[in-house]
C-alpha cells in the first residue's frame, strides 16, 4: 500500500525553518498502531492524518501523532494540513473546518495577506506553587501558572528563555507540557516549550502553546492584536489575536518534501 506524505514546514516562510509536520491524506482511517508506527518512522513533533468527514459537520476530520502518543491538539500541524488542501488538494473555499476528537471543530481561514490563520479555543492558566518545575527548567521565573498538564513559567527576559538548558529528564518525570515565556524587544512575547514525556523534548512551534500564552500576554500587554516569536533554534513567527473564548494564530507554510510512504 502507499500512502501519500507531505512535509511541510509552519510558521515560517522559508524552507527548514518553523515547525515541520507530516501530513497524510487518508481516504479510509487505518488503524491506530498503523498510524501511530507511521508516526514514529516520521519522528518529527506530529503526523497529520485526515479523512473526509461524513458526518456533515465539518469538511474533515482529523488527528495528530507525536513519535509516541496522539494528542488533543496540534496548532503547526493543522495548519500544514488546511496548507496541503489548499495548495495540493484543490480545496477552493477560503475557509477549511477540521472535526477533531477531543478539541472540537476547528477553522482555518486563509487571510488576503496569504497567512493560514487557526481558529482555535482559549485556555487560561492560574498561579501556582511548583518549585520542582522552576528547579527543572534551570533557571527562576517570575511567574508560575499551570492548568492540567500544562505549565507556563514567565521569565523578565528574552535573554533568560534563550539561555535555559532544562533538564529534560525531570521534566519528563513530572509529565507536564512546559512552556517558558517573556516579554521581548522584536515581538510581543517569545516562548519555547518543552515536552519530553509526550515524545517531544523541544517542539519548534507551538500553536496550542499560544492558546495559553494569548489570552495571558494580551491581558498583560492590554492589546488584542500581538506578534510572537517561538525562539527555538529554528524559529517561528506567529500573529495572534485574542477573542476571548477563541483565539486566532496566523503564520506562513513551506513545503519540503512530497512523496509516499510504502506499508
Amino acid at each position: 500500500m502507499r500512502l501519500p506524505i507531505m512535509r511541510v514546514d509552519a510558521f515560517t516562510d522559508q524552507p527548514f525553518r518553523g515547525n515541520p509536520a507530516a501530513v497524510m491524506p487518508l481516504g479510509l482511517w487505518l488503524d491506530d498502531a498503523l498510524l501511530q508506527a507511521i508516526a514514529a518512522e516520521n519522528n518529527l513533533a506530529e503526523t497529520a492524518y485526515f479523512v473526509a468527514d461524513t458526518t456533515g459537520a465539518a469538511d474533515y476530520e482529523l488527528r495528530w501523532f507525536t513519535p509516541t502518543v496522539e494528542v488533543a491538539l496540534c496548532g503547526h500541524a493543522t495548519l500544514a494540513s488546511a496548507h496541503v488542501l489548499w495548495t495540493h488538494l484543490g480545496f477552493t473555499g477560503d475557509v477549511i473546518t477540521f472535526r477533531t476528537r477531543e478539541s472540537g471543530i476547528l477553522r482555518v481561514v486563509r487571510q488576503a495577506d496569504g497567512k493560514l490563520a487557526l481558529d482555535f479555543p482559549s485556555y487560561r492558566l492560574t498561579p501556582v506553587d511548583a518549585p520542582e518545575l522552576a528547579a527543572a527548567l534551570g533557571g527562576a521565573p517570575e511567574i508560575l501558572l499551570a492548568g492540567g498538564i500544562w505549565c507556563m513559567a514567565v521569565y523578565a527576559s528574552q535573554a533568560e528563555i534563550a539561555a535555559l538548558t532544562p533538564d529534560l529528564r525531570a521534566i519528563k518525570a513530572l509529565g507536564q507540557m512546559v512552556i517558558a515565556t517573556a516579554p521581548s524587544d522584536t515581538a510581543d512575547f517569545v516562548s519555547r516549550f518543552f515536552a519530553p514525556a509526550h515524545g517531544v523534548d523541544e517542539d519548534a512551534v507551538t500553536g496550542s502553546a499560544h492558546c495559553r500564552l494569548i489570552p495571558y500576554w494580551a491581558e498583560r500587554l492590554g492589546k488584542t492584536d500581538l506578534y510572537a516569536e517561538q525562539i527555538s533554534s529554528r524559529l517561528g513567527r506567529l500573529w495572534c489575536r485574542d477573542r476571548g473564548a477563541r483565539v486566532d494564530i496566523a503564520g506562513h507554510c513551506v513545503d519540503t518534501l512530497i512523496g509516499e510512504v510504502l506499508v
